[in-house]
């Protein structure tokens, strides 16, 4: 049977935060509407500081693995999403919907751990917003 869920990619550059938390954080909220991945055009690991923030809201990523673009060639999206900053973003070709919503490299992030660690639950919150506000109209 087939899935009525609509496809999404999130696209950066490393897929080690921005596009890990908006897989994480669409796949939480609105799970049964959509069938959600991410990747980025030169995978790194994922940040630790994204994988303690999602874990504070009780989502657990510690097993997800960063993705390269190139797995994904050729494969159709309802939607493709990036979410770097202006020009900094992969192109992905094989979208009905192309979104752009930039949100600041947390590579970038600095100071001592504590202040890196609001830095990136503000991220996340401001993806979370994002998600709920982009998202909740196709349900």
């Amino acid at each position: 049977m087939a899935s009525n869920k609509k496809k999404v990619i999130f696209i950066c550059k490393n897929n080690s935060g921005r596009s890990q938390l908006a897989e994480a954080l669409l796949k939480n909220t609105y799970e049964n509407y959509y069938e959600v991945y991410s990747a980025g055009s030169e995978p790194l690991e994922i940040n630790p500081i994204t994988i303690e923030v999602l874990s504070e809201i009780g989502i657990d990523i510690s097993q997800n693995k960063s993705k390269s673009l190139e797995k994904f060639q050729g494969q159709e999206f309802d939607y493709v999403v990036s979410l770097c900053e202006e020009g900094a973003c992969p192109i992905f070709i094989g979208g009905k919907t192309h979104i752009h919503q930039g949100f600041p490299d947390p590579r970038e992030f600095k100071g001592d751990d504590t202040i890196r660690l609001e830095s990136f639950r503000n991220l996340r919150d401001g993806i979370h917003g994002w998600i709920k506000k982009e998202f909740s109209r196709e349900i």
